[in-house]
């Protein structure tokens, strides 16, 4: 079972295979939150009315804190609610949740109004931008993550020290070496296709203990959707099977976690867009200018892609992750690495960790690919050689310090995600960055616990 409709779930309830539903809506950092409803309360008034939930849920940090600042702050007015407004096409059997089904809701006011800060609604605002041009757009993500052999519970009372990873060695493309977790990630595999979330490939990475996989390209929205609930049901699948899995940026000095998103654009109609057979390169205008828009937006729209601490760590010299701004055909030392042709033809945008909310990710890239198209920017010369080591390359943001001036001083941000937007995911930047400044880390106490 994937999909299904309401008529569908009532005939589901009625025969006793499932007796709840989540109703749950994408926070700030990409996690689902919600409450369980009884079908028979889901479908006969929350399907219709939608369900009140807090509206800190999209005003705290990865700790749930709720520290001043954001504009939608409740602090002063008693912590109300919004309403989640169940979409149907999102509803679907949960295999790793017995009896249990789940729906995404967007966020809106009791007035009707969206929550314009919503990630989901962050994203919808940027693909009305393109349907109003005619365009839709096409995204698939690759995501990469850890298996340790320890349960959540023990991993954080041994504060994540000495962990023992699924694997003992690098397992990139890896047959053999993947044996010791293939129980494991296998279960999320097909669990998934049975959640609706068709696979394309999936293989061992560089790090002990990192796999991949790699979903079905879909419209934009839905792959996000389907992005969010995988993250959280192969999280509660390794729980279930008594291992813990992170998708964080950087777990230690190794390779770190990355999620490359493909992106590509066609006509409402279905049309290809992208590639052009009559010119030199198969490339087309319109492609060429959305290309550009990435090299010329990332700058200010790195913090979208890259929200937390840690997803600086990865985005550092010698880690296999993109540090300039370039471009390159199936150059992975670019961040922006153009693959495919014909219909085919796309961007693998390598600048996403494992963290990326992908709502706003995605929202950042077509945003800055509509920049180009708009503003019919020229695109420069692939890169051809390695981008990593050439110093004349325009650097990214090194640090979430950095992508957070870039963006709240951002003209463009301003103008094509608003002030609300920007205002928003700035504050949830500050709050990062302050709890970090106050911590007190693992590698402070060895330099300084004895020489200083």
């Amino acid at each position: 079972m994937t999909a299904l409709t309401y008529p569908q779930l009532r005939a589901e309830a009625e025969a006793g295979r499932i007796e709840e539903v989540i109703v749950a809506v994408p926070d700030l950092q990409g996690r689902l939150q919600g409450s369980r409803l009884s079908v028979p309360y889901f479908l006969d008034e929350v399907a219709r009315q939608g369900f009140g939930a807090c509206v800190y849920l999209l005003a705290s940090d990865v700790e749930m804190g709720t520290g001043p600042g954001y504009a939608i702050d409740a602090w002063d007015s008693g912590f109300g609610d919004f309403v989640l407004r169940p979409d149907p096409a999102t509803l679907r059997a949960l295999p790793w949740d017995p009896g249990t089904a789940l729906v995404l809701a967007d966020a809106v006011w009791p007035g009707g109004e969206p929550v314009e800060v919503a990630p989901r609604r962050v994203l919808r605002a940027q693909l009305d931008r393109l349907a109003e041009r005619g365009l839709t757009a096409l995204a698939g993500t690759e995501l990469e993550f850890l298996v340790f052999r320890t349960t959540y519970r023990d991993a954080w009372e041994r504060r994540y020290h000495g962990l023992e990873t699924g694997t003992r060695y690098n397992v990139d493309y890896s047959l053999q070496g993947l044996a010791e977790i293939e129980p494991v990630v296998r279960r999320v595999r097909r669990e998934m296709v049975r959640a609706g979330l068709p696979m394309e490939t999936a293989r061992g990475e560089c790090h002990p203990g990192q796999y991949e996989i790699v979903f079905r390209y879909d419209e934009a929205m839905a792959t996000c959707d389907k992005h969010v609930l995988f993250k959280n049901g192969a999280k509660q699948i390794a729980g279930q099977e008594g291992v813990a899995l992170t998708f964080m940026p950087k777990f230690d000095e190794g390779e770190g976690n990355s999620c490359h998103v493909h992106l590509s654009l066609r006509g409402t109609d279905g049309a290809t867009v992208f590639a052009d057979e009559t010119s030199g390169d198969g490339l087309s205008e319109l492609f060429r200018h959305f290309v550009a828009g990435q090299l010329a937006c990332l700058p200010e729209l790195a913090l979208l892609m890259a929200p937390n601490v840690n997803s600086y760590k990865r985005l550092q010299p010698g880690a296999f992750a993109p540090t300039g701004i370039t471009w390159g055909r199936d150059n992975r030392t670019c961040p922006i690495r153009v693959v495919g042709s014909g219909a085919s033809l796309r961007i693998e945008h390598r600048v996403p960790g494992g963290d990326a909310n992908p709502y706003l990710a995605v929202a950042a890239m077509v945003a800055a690919g509509l920049h180009g198209i708009e503003n019919r920017l020229p695109l420069p010369a692939p890169h051809a050689a390695n981008a990593l080591a050439d110093a004349s390359v325009p650097r990214l943001p090194a640090t979430l310090t950095e992508a957070l001036r870039r963006w709240e001083t951002s003209e463009l941000a301003a103008k094509v995600f608003g002030d609300a937007v920007v205002g928003h995911y700035a504050q949830a930047a500050r709050t990062e960055l302050a709890a970090f400044e106050t911590a007190v880390t693992d590698w402070e106490r060895v330099r300084g616990f004895e020489r200083l």
